[in-house]
Protein backbone atom coordinates (compact mmCIF):
# COMPACT_ATOMS: atom_id res chain seq x y z
CA UNK A 1 0.00 0.00 0.00
CA UNK A 2 1.62 3.40 -0.75
CA UNK A 3 -1.45 5.78 -0.18
CA UNK A 4 -4.18 5.64 2.35
CA UNK A 5 -6.79 7.62 2.85
CA UNK A 6 -8.92 7.94 6.02
CA UNK A 7 -12.36 9.65 7.01
CA UNK A 8 -11.19 12.51 5.22
CA UNK A 9 -13.53 15.19 4.96
CA UNK A 10 -13.65 18.71 3.60
CA UNK A 11 -15.89 22.00 3.14
CA UNK A 12 -15.34 25.32 1.69
CA UNK A 13 -17.05 27.41 4.33
CA UNK A 14 -20.19 26.02 5.97
CA UNK A 15 -20.77 23.86 2.53
CA UNK A 16 -19.70 20.20 2.59
CA UNK A 17 -17.61 19.06 -0.03
CA UNK A 18 -16.44 15.46 0.96
CA UNK A 19 -17.28 13.54 3.49
CA UNK A 20 -15.54 10.33 5.56
CA UNK A 21 -13.62 9.17 1.96
CA UNK A 22 -12.02 6.19 3.03
CA UNK A 23 -9.92 4.45 0.24
CA UNK A 24 -6.15 2.62 -0.55
CA UNK A 25 -3.68 2.74 -3.19
CA UNK A 26 -1.23 -0.07 -4.02
CA UNK A 27 1.94 0.22 -5.81
CA UNK A 28 1.58 -0.52 -9.49
CA UNK A 29 -2.21 0.38 -9.79
CA UNK A 30 -4.19 2.72 -11.55
CA UNK A 31 -6.71 4.53 -9.48
CA UNK A 32 -9.58 5.66 -11.40
CA UNK A 33 -12.10 8.52 -9.37
CA UNK A 34 -15.28 8.44 -10.86
CA UNK A 35 -18.66 10.57 -10.39
CA UNK A 36 -20.91 12.97 -11.90
CA UNK A 37 -20.40 16.84 -11.92
CA UNK A 38 -20.05 18.48 -8.39
CA UNK A 39 -19.39 15.18 -6.65
CA UNK A 40 -16.44 16.38 -5.25
CA UNK A 41 -13.15 14.53 -7.73
CA UNK A 42 -11.49 17.48 -7.93
CA UNK A 43 -11.55 18.68 -4.27
CA UNK A 44 -10.42 15.17 -3.72
CA UNK A 45 -7.29 15.14 -5.68
CA UNK A 46 -6.47 18.42 -4.24
CA UNK A 47 -6.79 17.35 -1.02
CA UNK A 48 -4.40 14.54 -2.07
CA UNK A 49 -1.76 16.83 -3.11
CA UNK A 50 -2.04 19.09 -0.10
CA UNK A 51 -3.71 22.67 -2.06
CA UNK A 52 -6.12 21.75 0.50
CA UNK A 53 -6.37 20.73 4.01
CA UNK A 54 -9.18 18.55 4.85
CA UNK A 55 -10.49 18.95 8.04
CA UNK A 56 -10.96 15.76 9.31
CA UNK A 57 -9.04 12.66 8.38
CA UNK A 58 -5.84 11.42 7.31
CA UNK A 59 -3.92 10.65 4.00
CA UNK A 60 -0.93 8.50 4.34
CA UNK A 61 1.95 8.28 1.59
CA UNK A 62 4.11 5.94 2.51
CA UNK A 63 3.33 5.55 5.70
CA UNK A 64 3.89 9.27 6.50
CA UNK A 65 1.52 12.13 7.15
CA UNK A 66 0.97 13.89 3.91
CA UNK A 67 0.72 17.44 6.15
CA UNK A 68 3.99 16.39 8.46
CA UNK A 69 5.79 16.07 5.54
CA UNK A 70 8.17 19.08 4.12
CA UNK A 71 7.55 20.84 0.21
CA UNK A 72 10.50 18.82 -1.02
CA UNK A 73 9.55 15.41 0.45
CA UNK A 74 6.03 15.82 -0.78
CA UNK A 75 7.10 16.91 -4.18
CA UNK A 76 9.69 14.17 -4.50
CA UNK A 77 6.50 11.41 -3.45
CA UNK A 78 3.73 13.24 -5.59
CA UNK A 79 3.13 14.20 -9.27
CA UNK A 80 0.56 16.60 -9.86
CA UNK A 81 -1.32 17.42 -13.02
CA UNK A 82 -4.36 19.84 -12.88
CA UNK A 83 -7.29 20.05 -15.29
CA UNK A 84 -6.23 23.57 -16.54
CA UNK A 85 -2.84 25.46 -16.72
CA UNK A 86 -1.68 28.15 -17.96
CA UNK A 87 0.89 28.49 -20.51
CA UNK A 88 4.48 30.85 -20.01
CA UNK A 89 7.43 31.95 -21.70
CA UNK A 90 9.09 28.66 -21.69
CA UNK A 91 10.28 26.25 -24.31
CA UNK A 92 8.69 22.48 -23.83
CA UNK A 93 11.86 21.06 -22.76
CA UNK A 94 12.86 23.74 -19.57
CA UNK A 95 8.80 23.30 -18.60
CA UNK A 96 9.82 19.35 -18.54
CA UNK A 97 12.66 19.98 -16.61
CA UNK A 98 11.01 21.99 -13.93
CA UNK A 99 9.68 18.63 -12.94
CA UNK A 100 13.20 17.69 -11.55
CA UNK A 101 13.25 20.84 -9.79
CA UNK A 102 13.12 18.21 -5.93
CA UNK A 103 15.83 16.56 -7.01
CA UNK A 104 18.29 19.15 -7.77
CA UNK A 105 20.64 20.12 -5.37
CA UNK A 106 23.61 22.06 -6.62
CA UNK A 107 22.22 22.41 -10.68
CA UNK A 108 21.52 20.17 -13.73
CA UNK A 109 22.87 16.84 -14.11
CA UNK A 110 23.46 14.64 -16.93
CA UNK A 111 21.10 12.28 -15.11
CA UNK A 112 18.17 14.85 -15.23
CA UNK A 113 18.87 15.73 -18.39
CA UNK A 114 18.69 12.33 -19.89
CA UNK A 115 15.48 11.95 -17.81
CA UNK A 116 13.70 15.33 -19.69
CA UNK A 117 14.91 13.45 -22.68
CA UNK A 118 13.24 10.51 -22.31
CA UNK A 119 9.92 11.63 -21.28
CA UNK A 120 9.82 13.80 -24.36
CA UNK A 121 10.64 10.76 -26.71
CA UNK A 122 8.09 8.70 -25.24
CA UNK A 123 5.03 11.17 -25.31
CA UNK A 124 6.21 12.24 -28.79
CA UNK A 125 7.23 15.84 -27.96
CA UNK A 126 11.23 15.33 -29.40
CA UNK A 127 10.31 17.98 -32.26
CA UNK A 128 8.31 20.40 -29.88
CA UNK A 129 11.34 20.65 -27.68
CA UNK A 130 12.35 24.20 -28.24
CA UNK A 131 8.63 25.73 -28.48
CA UNK A 132 7.21 27.92 -26.53
CA UNK A 133 4.22 26.66 -24.66
CA UNK A 134 2.15 30.02 -25.34
CA UNK A 135 3.04 28.33 -29.06
CA UNK A 136 1.11 25.09 -28.41
CA UNK A 137 -2.35 23.75 -28.96
CA UNK A 138 -4.37 22.57 -25.85
CA UNK A 139 -3.77 19.17 -26.34
CA UNK A 140 -0.15 19.53 -27.33
CA UNK A 141 0.08 21.59 -23.60
CA UNK A 142 -1.55 18.84 -21.61
CA UNK A 143 0.71 16.42 -22.73
CA UNK A 144 3.72 19.02 -21.85
CA UNK A 145 2.62 18.88 -18.37
CA UNK A 146 1.98 15.45 -18.23
CA UNK A 147 5.81 15.06 -19.38
CA UNK A 148 6.65 17.33 -16.61
CA UNK A 149 5.08 15.28 -13.65
CA UNK A 150 6.61 11.99 -15.22
CA UNK A 151 10.06 13.84 -15.11
CA UNK A 152 9.46 14.20 -11.68
CA UNK A 153 9.85 10.41 -10.85
CA UNK A 154 6.61 10.48 -8.07
CA UNK A 155 5.86 7.75 -6.21
CA UNK A 156 2.22 8.89 -6.90
CA UNK A 157 0.62 10.32 -10.00
CA UNK A 158 -1.94 12.65 -9.48
CA UNK A 159 -3.99 13.73 -12.23
CA UNK A 160 -6.83 16.03 -12.51
CA UNK A 161 -9.16 14.44 -16.19
CA UNK A 162 -5.96 14.80 -18.23
CA UNK A 163 -7.12 13.81 -21.12
CA UNK A 164 -9.72 16.35 -21.51
CA UNK A 165 -8.03 18.44 -24.49
CA UNK A 166 -6.98 15.49 -26.49
CA UNK A 167 -7.94 13.64 -29.50
CA UNK A 168 -8.97 10.33 -29.40
CA UNK A 169 -5.41 9.32 -30.44
CA UNK A 170 -3.77 11.40 -27.94
CA UNK A 171 -6.21 9.79 -25.28
CA UNK A 172 -5.34 6.18 -25.35
CA UNK A 173 -1.47 7.11 -26.16
CA UNK A 174 -1.32 9.46 -22.88
CA UNK A 175 -3.24 7.20 -20.65
CA UNK A 176 -1.23 3.67 -22.24
CA UNK A 177 2.29 5.94 -20.88
CA UNK A 178 0.58 6.75 -17.44
CA UNK A 179 -0.34 2.33 -17.25
CA UNK A 180 2.97 1.67 -18.69
CA UNK A 181 5.20 4.07 -16.20
CA UNK A 182 3.02 2.59 -13.27
CA UNK A 183 3.61 -0.76 -14.18
CA UNK A 184 7.62 -0.30 -14.92
CA UNK A 185 8.30 1.81 -11.89
CA UNK A 186 6.10 0.11 -9.36
CA UNK A 187 4.52 3.06 -8.39
CA UNK A 188 0.65 4.38 -8.30
CA UNK A 189 -1.46 7.23 -10.76
CA UNK A 190 -4.83 8.36 -8.94
CA UNK A 191 -6.85 9.54 -11.95
CA UNK A 192 -9.91 11.75 -11.85
CA UNK A 193 -11.92 10.63 -14.98
CA UNK A 194 -15.14 11.58 -17.19
CA UNK A 195 -15.09 8.88 -19.37
CA UNK A 196 -16.25 5.91 -18.21
CA UNK A 197 -15.08 3.39 -21.02
CA UNK A 198 -11.30 4.89 -21.20
CA UNK A 199 -11.39 4.65 -16.95
CA UNK A 200 -12.66 0.78 -17.92
CA UNK A 201 -10.04 -0.04 -20.07
CA UNK A 202 -7.31 1.37 -18.32
CA UNK A 203 -8.08 1.42 -14.45
CA UNK A 204 -7.10 -1.63 -11.95
CA UNK A 205 -9.44 0.19 -9.35
CA UNK A 206 -11.84 2.29 -9.11
CA UNK A 207 -13.67 4.69 -6.76
CA UNK A 208 -17.60 6.26 -7.56
CA UNK A 209 -18.58 9.16 -5.43
CA UNK A 210 -22.02 9.98 -4.99
CA UNK A 211 -23.51 12.79 -2.66
CA UNK A 212 -19.74 13.80 -1.43
CA UNK A 213 -19.13 10.12 0.17
CA UNK A 214 -17.83 7.31 -1.25
CA UNK A 215 -20.37 5.14 -2.92
CA UNK A 216 -18.25 2.12 -3.64
CA UNK A 217 -14.85 1.39 -4.05
CA UNK A 218 -12.87 -1.62 -5.69
CA UNK A 219 -12.24 -3.61 -8.75
CA UNK A 220 -14.02 -4.10 -11.95
CA UNK A 221 -16.59 -5.92 -9.61
CA UNK A 222 -18.30 -2.54 -8.64
CA UNK A 223 -18.47 -1.26 -12.09
CA UNK A 224 -22.15 -2.90 -12.46
CA UNK A 225 -24.87 -1.40 -14.61
CA UNK A 226 -26.35 -0.87 -11.20
CA UNK A 227 -23.86 0.78 -9.54
CA UNK A 228 -23.20 2.93 -12.75
CA UNK A 229 -26.94 3.87 -12.76
CA UNK A 230 -26.80 4.60 -8.84
CA UNK A 231 -24.16 6.94 -9.28
CA UNK A 232 -24.65 8.57 -12.74
CA UNK A 233 -28.87 8.24 -12.65
CA UNK A 234 -28.54 7.28 -16.08
CA UNK A 235 -29.60 2.95 -16.79
CA UNK A 236 -26.76 1.04 -18.87
CA UNK A 237 -25.33 -2.09 -19.92
CA UNK A 238 -21.68 -3.13 -19.48
CA UNK A 239 -20.80 -4.98 -22.03
CA UNK A 240 -17.10 -6.65 -23.90
CA UNK A 241 -16.04 -5.82 -27.01
CA UNK A 242 -12.89 -7.38 -28.06
CA UNK A 243 -12.88 -8.53 -24.43
CA UNK A 244 -12.89 -5.06 -23.47
CA UNK A 245 -15.84 -3.99 -21.39
CA UNK A 246 -17.93 -0.83 -22.72
CA UNK A 247 -20.57 0.88 -20.87
CA UNK A 248 -23.24 1.39 -22.81
CA UNK A 249 -26.32 3.76 -22.37
CA UNK A 250 -29.74 2.27 -22.72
Amino acid sequence: MILSVDGVEFSYSSRPVLRDIKFEVNRGEFFAILGNNGAGKSTLLKCLNRILKPQTGTILIEKKDLFALSPREVARRLGYVAQRYESARFTVFDAVLLGRKPHIKWGTTARDLEIVRNVLGILGLEEFSLRYLDELSGGELQKVVIARALAQEPRVLLLDEPTSNLDLKNQYEVLQTVKSAVREHNIAAVVVMHDLNLALRFADKFLLLKNRTVFACGGMEIMTPENIAGVYGVRVAVERLADIPVVVPL
